[in-house]
């Protein structure tokens, strides 16, 4: 099986996870600038990776309405279905960010040093729960 990608959309930063080639576990890959080629990086991602799947981040309140944030990741879902050929998924990804700062706390990194890495960290996040989902709904 391929790769999947997991994208935390940000206005300011992209986190992006891989799973690996079984689909069970998800690292972190790399942050890349929100800006006018996020698109085409991640496009070369795609196919440097051979990723057949990507899994957007849509960040919902916690009453499940969509607000500003997930406006813009719908939006940015919506430009990767234009330019790429591969299969994009959209996951509810409430407090990942959150999760994110937590874990790399545990491990003992300083929010301040994180900064590079909680949007990996936040996209590895969200990767996993999908994997999670998917792989509990195959032992059914």
């Amino acid at each position: 099986m391929n790769p999947i990608l997991g994208i935390d959309f940000g206005r300011v930063r992209i986190g992006l996870a891989i799973s690996d080639e079984l689909r069970l576990l998800a690292h972190p890959l790399q942050t890349i600038p929100a800006n006018k080629d996020s698109v085409n990086r991640i496009a070369e991602i795609v196919r440097e990776r051979q990723i057949d799947k990507i899994i957007v981040g849509v960040p919902r309140h916690m009453s499940g309405q969509f607000g500003e944030s997930a406006n813009e990741a719908l939006a940015f879902a919506s430009q990767l279905r234009v330019h790429l050929r591969c299969s994009i998924e959209l996951w509810d990804e409430r407090l990942t960010t959150v999760a994110a700062q937590r874990a790399l706390r545990e491990a003992g990194k300083k929010t301040r040093k994180t900064r590079h890495i909680v949007d990996q960290v936040a996209a590895q996040v969200i990767l996993q729960g999908y994997l999670d989902r998917e792989n509990n709904a195959a032992a059914s």
